[in-house]
């Protein structure tokens, strides 16, 4: 049922294109896997259990099995200078930084979803990379949370439909891609130490469905979390391996841990997990020991190996050439698209009308990122971390857009802001994995954008960040809010352009902007504010580790579920964004009685109303009246982003299917759909809703 699900909701309702395939099937790759495994010493199976050099699959050449590089992470290429052998793999001189996952998932644009990856699969064979260590599909939960940057935002559909265009188009280029993290690896709060009390309905709700997605498109490798699950760590634990990950979500491909993040190697052995990365110094002397005690055989250690091996083998990756240079001649449209991501996925939050900037206007340029690009953590070890090459600053990029207009003041006084035309300023966080961050900006930052609005009613904030911030405190005050994310290496080119108006935004928050942290479900997991960095144990001693329970009390209510049925109204909600055109919805229409087996059309009519063209994402949102059990007030099951000149109209049709009004019975542990009413609303925002249908289940 929950395949059906999934197709329905995240493919059938998009236009996707058919799953990313491997060369051979797999029943044949296990095979070979089998005969190449006969051949190997006990020496080099145990080999096979780890990672070699930090950031490769080992590899014994002479007998056909080449190394492996697996590179991060998913927004490019992280280029690493760490390596402990640098000769193992030739890198790339540079590599594109395209925006950050959470401005992609902005865009609610799959086929852009599908070319990003592409360009990024495009780079790694370029450089040698068989594996690219992404998508990453954690659930934003938590707006604290360092690597929501990471991952394709709140809402299970969206990423969903967002994860299997990102695994096509990067496997659609022979580079192999790996989901993470599995699963519950929603908080980087001590994520070492976090255990994630998670119930049955959430996880199959709310956490599995991007994963679903993912290993339905074709998916190579997942990646366990570091996180516990309801009490053991993921990536020894056979109930998430062997069954969440293996029974439930019918996964053949390979299953590697996190880095450092398992402890104890007999239950790594028995778990079902095929590589432990990098793999602890005491490894080798610990296998080995529970060989001489027969705690673990041979053939357990073969078992372990099958899957990493046939996985190479089912998608290619022994048999391909190491490089294609060819491909570096790439590199000028992967620029391209970049900056078009950022243009499509910069979301205008707020305007008085003072956007687009009118011409003659002089601009005073001011805050944090001036010159500095707005990116995650810069250190070797931050592994999201993309430098890029032709950076273009904020002060290049209105420099380039408005010319002489720009004055940069660094430090402006209340006088200089109130006499200027026209004030931008530039505010945001840097994010990081390991780190939880405050909700809030920090305090002088907070001080000066208050001033500023306050001295100035003419001021527009240019926010870049990888999850939502506290804006309360002015955004009232303030002419215009423009979200621009983590934009890339052009990206700012991309948001000067939205200033002039040369771009007409569209990007939609994949995420909800709470008012104040306190209103969130995660407010209270963990302490307010705290910024900590996780040092992993050097050996597993639980009696070393505390561990802290990360309660997911909220269940299914994630997001906008939470604040609709607990009645809370955020500051903005999911799925909103301005345009400088006008849109409507008009022409509802579907069957009053839900088809036995076949999907419901449903149609409704955009219209460009305004005069300039652009584009909007249409939502369809799905609700049950009088449930039998607690139930979101809404659940995004269907979206589309279309582009429309000015004046123009178009019908759009959405084929729901049946599954799509299911829920997960934790008692008969299945999917179920209730016979009764339910209503399909279609707006342009959680909160955005312009027409509702009822629609009735016959048992």
């Amino acid at each position: 049922m929950i395949r059906k699900i999934l197709l329905s909701c995240a493919a059938g309702c998009l236009g996707l294109t058919a799953a990313a395939q491997p060369v051979i099937d797999w029943d044949e790759a296990y095979r070979q896997a089998d005969s190449l495994i006969s051949g190997l010493t006990l020496d080099e199976k145990i080999h096979f259990m780890r990672g070699y050099s930090s950031f490769f699959f080992y590899g014994v050449p002479e007998k056909g099995i080449p190394y492996l590089y697996l590179s991060d992470a998913t927004q490019g290429i992280h280029l690493r200078n760490n390596l402990p052998d640098r000769t193992m793999v030739r890198q790339l001189e540079r590599s594109t930084a395209f925006p950050s996952p959470i401005m992609l998932a902005s865009t609610f644009d799959p086929e852009l979803a599908y070319r990003y990856a592409e360009a990024v699969g495009e780079e790694c064979r370029a450089g040698g990379i068989e594996v690219l260590l992404g998508p990453g599909v954690n659930i934003t939960r938590n707006a604290q949370c360092g690597r929501n940057f990471e991952y394709l935002g709140e809402d299970p559909c969206l990423a969903s439909a967002l994860t299997a265009a990102y695994v096509r188009g990067m496997q659609s280029t022979g580079t192999a891609a790996c989901l993470k993290h599995f699963i519950g690896n929603e908080t980087e709060f001590y994520r070492r130490r976090s255990n994630s009390l998670i119930d049955e309905r959430a996880l199959h709700e709310i956490y599995m469905p991007a994963f679903r997605a993912g290993i339905e498109a074709g998916a190579a490798y997942v990646m366990t979390s570091y996180n516990r699950l309801n009490g053991e760590w993921t990536g020894q634990d056979g109930r998430v391996i062997e069954g969440l990950l293996r029974r439930e979500l019918g996964f053949r491909g390979c299953v590697m841990s996190d880095w450092r993040s398992v402890y104890d190697t007999e239950k790594i052995v028995r778990s079902g997990q095929n590589v432990e990365m990098p793999g602890r110094d005491e490894f080798f002397d610990e296998v080995r020991k529970l060989l001489d005690e027969g705690r673990i055989t041979e053939r357990d250690i073969e078992r372990m190996i099958r899957p990493n091996l046939a996985t190479a083998l089912a998608f290619g990756l022994y048999g391909q050439e190491k490089y294609a240079p060819e491909l570096l001649d790439r590199f000028p449209a992967h620029a391209r698209l970049a900056c078009d991501v950022a243009a499509r996925g910069a979301v205008l939050l707020k305007n008085d009308g003072i956007l687009p900037l009118a011409p003659g206007r002089k601009i005073l340029l001011t805050g944090r990122f001036v010159d500095q690009i707005p990116r995650t953590g810069g250190s070797s070890s931050a592994s999201a971390e993309v430098i890029g090459y032709d950076n273009v600053s904020l002060r290049e990029a209105l420099g380039a857009e408005f010319g002489d207009r720009v004055q940069v003041v660094e430090h402006p006084t209340r006088e200089e802001l109130a006499a200027a035309d026209v004030v931008v300023v530039s505010a945001g966080t840097i994010d990081v994995e390991s780190f939880e961050r405050p909700f809030a900006l920090p305090s002088a930052e907070e001080r000066f954008i208050r001033m500023a609005v306050e001295a100035n009613p003419r001021t527009v904030v240019l926010v870049n960040t990888g999850s939502g911030i506290r804006m309360s405190g002015w955004n009232d005050r303030a002419a215009a809010i423009l979200y621009g994310w983590y934009p890339g290496q052009n990206g700012m080119t991309a948001l000067a352009g939205i200033l002039s108006g040369r771009i007409n935004p569209s990007g939609k928050l994949p995420l909800t902007i709470e008012r104040e942290f306190s209103d969130s479900p995660a407010a209270g997991t963990m302490p307010a504010g705290a910024e900590f960095y996780n040092k992993a144990p050097r050996a597993y001693n639980e009696q070393m580790i505390r561990l802290y329970d990360v309660d997911y009390a909220e269940s299914v209510l994630v997001g906008y579920r939470w604040y609709e049925t607990r009645g809370i109204r955020p500051l903005y909600p999911f799925g909103f964004g301005l345009s400088y055109t006008t849109f409507s919805l008009s022409k509802p229409r579907a069957a009053r009685i839900f088809p036995e087996k076949e999907p419901l059309k449903v149609r409704v009519t955009l219209s460009n109303t305004g005069e300039r063209d652009g584009a909007e994402v249409v939502q369809l949102y799905v609700s049950q009246r009088n449930p039998s059990v607690l139930r979101p007030v809404k659940e995004l099951k269907a979206f589309r982003r279309v582009e429309l000149a000015s004046g123009e109209s178009r019908e759009i049709t959405f084929d729901l299917g049946r599954e799509c009004l299911a829920y997960w019975d934790d008692k008969a542990h299945d999917w179920r759909v209730d016979p009764g009413e339910y209503v399909l609303s279609l707006g342009t925002s959680s909160a955005d809703v312009a027409f509702e249908l009822p629609v009735e289940v016959k048992r």
